[in-house]
């Protein structure tokens, strides 16, 4: 059995989808493997099914990422459990404020014709004809 077809059993498939939910990137991926990047990508392009559970862990992992940066910038509450003076936990609500970083971060991704930091601006040069008058020069 070749390598690329021990990869593509559902186990195996189900294990690489997990390493990219877990936010590992192509090349460490391939490393798991055992094989070189060069090799990881031919199988990304050759082997539907291998490409497809990468995506699908990706998306994953893309999505909770999302989700968490919207949270940090809009601000949320949560719970959080604490120990009272005389020695109790008890589980307390707290709020996270939003995170102005977080917001500056979606608003470059998300409106960047308004939110970049660099602005195009267009600058249209016009011939100004200029005329000099008799001058005087007896001043």
């Amino acid at each position: 059995m070749s390598k690329a077809k021990e990869w593509l059993t559902k186990e195996n498939l189900e294990l690489i989808s997990y390493w990219a939910k877990k936010g590992l990137v192509d090349k460490q991926i391939a490393e798991n493997i055992g094989i070189v990047p060069s090799t990881f990508y031919k199988w990304k392009k050759d082997y539907s099914e291998f490409s497809d559970a990468l995506k699908a862990g990706k998306e994953v992992a893309d999505a909770q990422v999302f989700n968490a940066l919207h949270q940090s910038a809009v601000g949320f509450h949560y719970l959080e459990e604490t120990v009272t003076n005389a020695g109790e936990v008890v589980t307390v609500r707290k709020y996270s404020k939003p995170n102005v970083t977080a917001q500056v971060f979606w608003l470059k991704n998300r409106i960047p014709e308004e939110w970049r930091d660099k602005q195009e601006i267009e600058q249209i040069n016009k011939n100004i004809e200029i005329k000099l008058g008799d001058w005087d020069d007896e001043d």
